[in-house]
């Protein structure tokens, strides 16, 4: 993809590309900086390097997926002509010091040659091992649906706080196999990051990990546009601030309701001399 026309492409949850460098061996983007670094790091720093950094907490790995979703959608029914990504992961959405979130790295980005295409053929490898969409294998095609089981992947990892690919190099294993039994055995317990300590709703879970493993299946076709997706997601996050609000209000009204009752138990209400 030229360097030039990625310029054009604009959205708040979109890295801008502000320079490029082409010259003989020199080859380099130039995008804009996030203090935050990117998701991966986030991680990393929390749970590997840094244990004493906070942990994402629920709202604000959800308020993530949620932007991240909102840039891809711009990609693919935004531009004109639509961009498929084919190299989405966690290394390559970036936060700014407000945890938002805005996808990044256009290296391999493909266009398409006009909107009613529906897919690129490829020849050179493109994407990370644990994120590649498995009809791609077969086919050798690259399609708006490839990004979405790239995405779904990344979902995986931010209710689970798992890698794309987990056991050892002799045999490694995928996080969608970790996660099927235990979802067919109905336990989300055991599937949400420890880490998180139970703080986080079950309800918005549940529909988060829906979310996530319907970008899944093997089948392209059988997967959703990322416009559902971030319609679901923005569902997902309200459900969350609502539940959130609802406790908060709780809350309240139990320490009103304790309130009164101690100024009832200490006041001097009795019987009063005649």
């Amino acid at each position: 993809m030229q360097a030039k026309f990625l310029t054009l492409v604009h959205h708040r949850n979109v890295v801008s590309l502000v320079g490029y460098c082409d010259e003989e061996d020199a080859k380099a983007l130039i995008y804009e900086y996030l203090s935050k670094g990117n998701l991966q790091e986030q991680f990393s720093k929390a749970y590997f390097v840094d244990k004493s950094s906070s942990v994402l907490g629920w709202k604000e790995r959800v308020q993530i997926a949620l932007d991240a979703a909102s840039g891809l959608d711009y990609l693919h029914n935004g531009c004109k002509p639509p961009i498929i990504h084919r190299d989405l992961k966690g290394s390559n959405i970036l936060v700014d010091e407000n945890m938002h979130a805005k996808i990044s790295d256009f290296g391999l980005s493909r266009t398409f040659a006009n909107d009613s295409d529906t897919h690129v053929l490829t020849n050179y490898p493109g994407g990370t091992p644990g994120y590649i969409d498995p009809e791609y294998h077969s086919s050798g095609t690259l399609n708006k649906r490839s990004d979405v089981y790239s995405f779904g992947v990344i979902l995986l990892e931010l209710i689970t706080g798992q890698a794309a690919i987990r056991g050892t190099p002799e045999k490694p294993s995928h996080i969608h196999s970790w996660v099927k039994p235990k979802l067919e055995a109905g336990d989300i317990q055991a599937m949400v990051d420890p880490r998180l300590e139970g703080n986080y709703n079950v309800a918005s879970a549940w529909k988060f990990l829906d979310i996530a493993m319907s970008c899944l299946p093997d089948v392209a076709i059988q997967r959703p546009d990322i416009s559902h997706i971030t319609s679901e997601l923005k569902d997902c996050l309200s459900l969350e601030l609502s539940l959130q609000r609802t406790v908060t209000n709780n809350n309240i009204h139990s320490f009103l309701m304790d309130s009164m009752l101690i100024d009832f138990n200490e006041s001097d209400i009795g019987p009063y001399p005649r």
